[in-house]
């Protein structure tokens, strides 16, 4: 922290972000208006591809005023992050910042982390073993349906924010429900009105589909495939961060897709720190880790992808071989 803090790159870069939002924002009203305008055409799918990448680039802009990078007040980050998500995308600001909050606390801890909690996919073969129902189901070839799945993703992401409505513990119920169902409604309205039927389940289909694609392909590479934690296992912040996470190797083009999230370590043990920072914080990192003997993790796009179904097949072994004793017996 003293290193990092040194080199300033906890400093806010209230330019970038001003540029990045307006950027996005324009990007998302230009989508809508494009729209409006192809109307009635297939070629309205197009625009659904379009919009599927600037409604992930929205919600990469939410995760980063969530955590803090963007505004130092809680009242701007919570207005600017409910407009994104709630009323912007239809992903509740609310349920995902406590769930994310969770997940850097404790990452790939099997009962605190609940982005590996089995509830579809496994992620452990102690989780195979104990697995019931669908995950058990699924379990057997969860690497080759992980992408399909991954399409799922973005209904998914919907429909848990809407019931995390019921949890009295969720702050500002009423306004959060309000902004989300307000943009199911509007979202809803726009494709019935300005497309045929036909015309607009398949754009509500595409447009779904590649936005759940985008986001896991953006957030699968960061953990999945590296270690897990269970019961007490739980080292000091700094291996509890740099050993359960990826980076992922490339250029600008790498850090415009993913959002800056392939320095997904140095995000972790520096959640507040703007994104573009992150890139001049690895130098330091990297260097720390080596000098302490902590492995530091840093792979490329195709081959984190790889790790990751690699990791998935290898968990499901447990129930592929419990299927060939059942078969044999």
């Amino acid at each position: 922290m003293r290193r990092i803090s040194d080199a300033g790159l906890m400093n806010r870069r209230p330019r970038y972000y001003a540029v990045r939002l307006s950027l996005v924002g324009i990007a998302f009203a230009a989508g809508w208006a494009a729209f409006v305008l192809v109307g009635d055409s297939w070629w309205t799918l197009m625009i659904a591809a379009f919009m599927a990448v600037t409604c992930a680039q929205v919600a990469l802009v939410m995760h980063d005023v969530a955590h803090r990078q963007v505004f130092r007040l809680r009242r701007p980050t919570q207005i600017v992050g409910r407009l994104a998500g709630n009323a912007g995308i239809g992903l509740a600001y609310g349920w995902w910042q406590d769930k994310h909050t969770r997940h850097h606390a404790n990452p790939n801890h099997e009962e605190l982390d609940p982005d590996v909690a089995p509830d579809i996919l496994l992620w452990s073969q102690r989780q195979a073993r104990a697995s019931r129902g669908l995950p058990r189901l699924i379990g057997r070839a969860q690497a080759f349906l992980f992408v399909p799945l991954l399409m799922l993703e973005g209904l998914n992401l919907h429909v848990a924010g809407a019931r995390s409505l019921k949890n009295r513990s969720v702050k500002h119920r009423g306004l959060e429900g309000a902004l989300l169902f307000g943009h199911f409604a509007a979202y809803l309205a726009a494709l019935f009105a300005v497309l045929p039927t036909d015309k607009a389940f398949a754009f509500l289909a595409v447009h779904q589909a590649l936005f759940g694609l985008y986001m896991g392909c953006i957030f699968a590479p960061n953990h999945k495939g590296m270690p897990t934690l269970t019961g007490d296992d739980r080292p000091d912040y700094l291996r509890r961060q740099v050993l359960t996470s990826r980076n992922v190797r490339g250029g600008m083009l790498t850090d415009l897709a993913l959002g800056g999230l392939n320095y997904q370590i140095e995000h972790h043990l520096f959640p507040s720190m703007p994104t573009p920072n992150l890139r001049h914080a690895q130098v330091i990192v990297r260097d720390y880790c080596s000098e302490i003997d902590v492995p530091y993790h840093e792979t490329g796009l195709i081959s984190s992808y790889s790790e990751a179904l690699k990791h998935l097949h290898h968990v499901g072994a447990p129930l592929r071989n419990a299927d060939r004793h059942r078969d044999a017996g």
